[in-house]
């Protein structure tokens, strides 16, 4: 009776402290998820100062319009990051899925298409096609096991290849009013695209932070053979979140669509650089397991509002791609120094 007394007594012990080392890294994790505000709100002064116009409603909703295209495109990344998984071909599936949509609803003699199918079925054309490249990607590196750099990489090539082909390099205009909805349509005084990017991030973090399906996805992303021999079923969790980025990319570029009226042979393309530099920047790790929704939306948010104060301080397009360049390593840094090992 004695020996099981004393090896109950220092069993649970030194328990204590170790149960206290979750509540510490959640609050790290609290803080790492806020380390962007200070820069958005310096920047938010900054555009003050460069130019009065800067905090203006008009201004602002301007902003958060162009920005939730982009930022939907950050949340299907970031599904994939976390997992550990990798998808390039997001920005190809941004220009292919309202464009196929685009080609077989417009008519033949007013905005390239073919006309085969009522405008009504543009909406219901684009999800599918996103849902079914996701579905593609899915199977080679999921049930091949093969590369996923690679793998969107050459899906990247042939989705951007065959929305050149279809519309033989030119733009499809005179779109039906179904793509135009999202992007014309305002609910409460602001864009419906704002609006549906918000309630995206929203649920979001509400699946990452207090679902079981979210913790799978980080522990899928700390350690897959863990997350296996826990009992999760790590190909169909990975399977929806690869098909589930396709979705969210044909909705980022029926929204692009419909703010511009037009789909173009070169729509998303050179989108991924932002993509993931916000992502990281919100403190998205490449390795997987690490991250939240909120992180990458503020990401998001701080390149849009840099942007947007070149663009008002005067500064000549030409020269905005190379500052935005060095803005994001600067903002890297910091991220890393406020945030810890984030981006490891």
């Amino acid at each position: 009776m004695s020996e099981t007394t004393e090896t109950t007594t220092t069993t649970t012990v030194p328990s204590a402290p170790a149960g206290a080392r979750p509540v510490r890294r959640i609050a790290v994790a609290r803080l790492r998820d806020l380390a962007l505000i200070p820069a958005i709100v310096v920047i938010a002064i900054v555009g003050q100062l460069v130019n009065p116009v800067f905090l203006q409603t008009d201004n602002l909703v301007n902003v958060l319009q162009t920005m939730s295209e982009m930022a939907v495109l950050v949340l299907a990344e970031t599904l994939v990051l976390i997992v550990k998984k990798m998808d390039l071909s997001l920005e190809s599936t941004v220009g292919l899925a309202p464009g196929i949509a685009a080609w077989l609803t417009v008519p033949a003699g007013a905005g390239h298409g073919l006309g085969l199918l009522p405008g009504a079925w543009a909406v219901p054309v684009t999800l599918a096609v996103g849902l079914v490249v996701g579905a593609v990607n899915a199977l080679f590196i999921i049930r091949f096991g093969l590369n996923g750099f690679i793998v969107t990489l050459g899906m990247l090539i042939v989705l951007r290849g065959l929305l050149t082909g279809i519309s033989s390099g030119q733009t499809f205009f005179n779109l039906p009013g179904s793509m135009l909805y999202l992007g014309t349509t305002e609910w409460l005084g602001v864009p419906a695209s704002v609006w549906i990017c918000l309630l995206l991030f929203a649920a979001g973090i509400v699946v990452l932070g207090f679902t079981s399906f979210g913790r799978s996805l980080y522990a899928i992303g700390g350690n897959i053979d863990a997350a296996k021999a826990a009992g999760i079923r790590t190909d169909r969790v990975l399977w929806t979140v690869m098909v589930t980025a396709g979705l969210l990319a044909a909705l980022s570029g029926l929204m692009l669509s419909g703010r511009l009226a037009s789909v173009a042979s070169a729509q998303g393309n050179g989108d991924i650089f932002t993509v993931f530099a916000a992502a990281v920047i919100g403190g998205i790790s490449l390795n997987g397991g690490k991250g939240s929704m909120f992180g990458a939306f503020t990401g998001i948010l701080l390149l849009f509002l840099i942007q947007n104060v070149l663009t008002l301080g005067g500064v000549p397009a030409q020269w905005i791609g190379a500052l935005n360049g060095a803005i994001i390593l600067v903002a890297l840094v910091i991220s890393r120094i406020t945030g810890g090992k984030a981006q490891d």
